[in-house]
């Protein structure tokens, strides 16, 4: 007699009972349909001979079985270090296809990668699209795991996944097997589907015993089943099932009624109320419970018509107040509503900013430039020529948001200067542990070619060598070689430096250099407005 450990009290009067029934191959399956799901180690460790032993194994099962499209479905994979589909649920339809395919089988002969076997089993071997019946026809999914060792990977996580996923889950050892990586990945009772044989010899006398496990027993009726409310058969056990409003507890049997709104899937938009087995939304104080009896809408208190507001009504829970659109004030009384700011209220025209008066408006240039004749547009800083150098300063510190509002900054500079080569030339230098010209003086004749430049200027991101910096405008920057104008034209040359914190190394030296050779000035004649009160000028908002 073969040693199955552990087997259930009812398989062996199964066992017993076998020789006195009719021969297994003309037996079907007496129970619904299946969707079944063979998963064969082929291991080095699986022998020529034990494994043509599995091959008659998952033959004599399916000769047992109901196959057809609408009745019984089997899968086949095989796996060792990797995972193989033999065929699947919805390739074969009969029994003898099946069976040309199970002995046409190859084994893989490499390592026991079980887990893996079981991850396949889950995420492909039982999806719809592989010809497995949609879980809501609640056709059973039963996975028969036959294998002769211990698995090189874990098992017990992704075998909970599986049960999880509805998948039942038959574990069948051969000789060396663990019992414990068994027991882990079989579905419970443990008793009613852990099974150790003791050599491959038996695998073929122990399958015939297992089509008693698959085909035709209701467990409901042949045991105390000792379920609260219902109990469920399926191939070779039970479940115990509850009344629509009520949940399995932990011992799987008995039941307790279900707080709806516990799982946080009520869908209430604000309070989930719970009554046996089911529950009802309601709304906070100010608002009602809409058509679809989840989602809440506030009370428009404006609707009723007796608000009085001269502009707008804005409802809010506990009621209402009174708004004015934009360029009124709200009066005392709450209601009516002032014009304070035409600004906002007309399409004033004005170049560089507008201001409202009583009653009027006027436009306004910025310091430094003139109203022009049209009341709205400003004279362009074109009193002074200058030779101006941007200094920007590239270091990681800044941050790549900050240094493209620098490049904003700059050709907003640049937009207030009159550009050309007998007028303001501009160059541009950037640094963070070294010192970049980005252009020169002499290279751009125009706003828009300099613009252009500067928005194309790459990040450096590094140190933020200052010194180093202002050494190179002295010595390069302001040479006539890179177009700065002779001194005794009496150009002024001035240096915009922008930097976010302290340099890395000594300005000192290099800024007393740079004044008395020139370079520096507090503005252009009549153009103060390029709004630099000093020689440097800090990155506002930086690190």
């Amino acid at each position: 007699m073969m040693k199955l450990l552990p087997v259930a009290p009812l398989l062996l009067l199964l066992l017993t009972t076998l020789e006195a029934r009719p021969k297994p191959a003309a037996l079907k399956c007496r129970t619904g349909p299946l969707d079944i799901v063979f998963v064969i180690d082929s291991s080095r460790s699986v022998r020529p001979f034990e494994f043509e032993t599995m091959r008659r194994f998952m033959i004599d099962i399916i000769g047992s079985l109901d196959v057809g499209p609408n009745a019984t479905r089997v899968g086949v994979i095989q796996y060792s270090s990797q995972v193989q589909n033999i065929f699947s649920l919805k390739t074969f339809f009969t029994r003898a296809d099946m069976e040309k395919a199970i002995n046409s089988i190859v084994p893989l002969a490499q390592g026991t990668m079980t887990g893996l076997a079981i991850q396949y089993a889950m995420n492909v071997a039982f999806t719809t699209q592989e010809g497995a019946r949609p879980l809501h026809k609640k056709i059973p999914r039963i996975a028969i795991i036959v294998t002769d060792g211990r698995p090189q990977d874990r098992v017990t996580e992704v075998a909970t996944q599986a049960r999880n996923a509805g998948i039942e889950i038959y574990a069948v050892g051969i000789q060396r097997a663990d019992m414990n990586s068994l027991r882990a990945m079989a579905s419970p009772p443990l008793e009613e589907h852990v099974f150790l044989v003791e050599s491959f010899e038996l695998i073929q006398q122990f399958g015939k015993q297992f089509q008693d496990k698959l085909c035709g027993v209701d467990m409901c009726m042949e045991q105390e089943h000792g379920c609260q409310h219902s109990c469920v058969s399926t191939p070779g056990s039970f479940y115990c099932e509850c009344n629509p409003g009520y949940r399995l507890n932990m011992d799987r049997k008995t039941c307790s009624p279900i707080d709806a709104c516990a799982d946080g899937r009520h869908g209430c938009q604000h309070q989930c109320v719970s009554t046996r087995g089911s529950y009802s939304c309601h709304c906070r104080v100010g608002y009602y419970l809409n058509h679809d009896k989840r989602s809440c809408s506030m009370i428009d208190y404006c609707s009723f018509g007796n608000h009085s507001c001269q502009h707008e009504c804005v409802s809010i829970p506990n009621g209402h107040y009174c708004r004015c659109r934009s360029g009124f004030t709200l009066q005392p009384d709450s209601r009516s509503c002032r014009a304070t700011d035409l600004c906002n209220g007309v399409d004033h025209g004005c170049e560089f900013k507008c201001v409202s008066t009583e009653g009027s408006y006027r436009c306004v240039c910025p310091e430094g430039r003139q109203l022009q004749a049209d009341g709205k547009t400003c004279s362009k800083c074109g009193a002074g020529h200058v030779d101006l150098v941007m200094v920007i300063d590239g270091s990681k510190s800044v941050r790549p948001q900050n240094f493209e509002l620098v490049k904003q900054f700059v050709n907003r500079i640049v937009d207030l200067l009159e550009v050309s080569p007998h007028g303001t030339r501009v160059g541009l230098v950037q640094y963070s542990s070294r010192v970049r010209t980005e252009f020169p003086l002499n290279k751009y004749h125009s706003a828009d070619e300099i613009k252009k430049a500067v928005m194309e200027v790459e990040y450096m991101e590094k140190g933020t060598m200052t010194g180093l910096a202002l050494k190179h405008m002295v010595e390069h920057s302001f040479s006539e070689l890179e177009g700065a104008r002779p001194l005794s034209h009496n150009v002024p040359r001035i240096g915009l430096v922008f930097t976010d914190g302290r340099s890395q190394d000594d300005i000192s030296e290099w800024a007393r250099r740079a004044k008395e050779s020139g370079a520096g000035g507090w503005g252009t004649p009549n153009c103060s407005a390029l709004g630099i009160p000093g020689w440097f000028l800090g990155v506002a908002g930086s690190g």
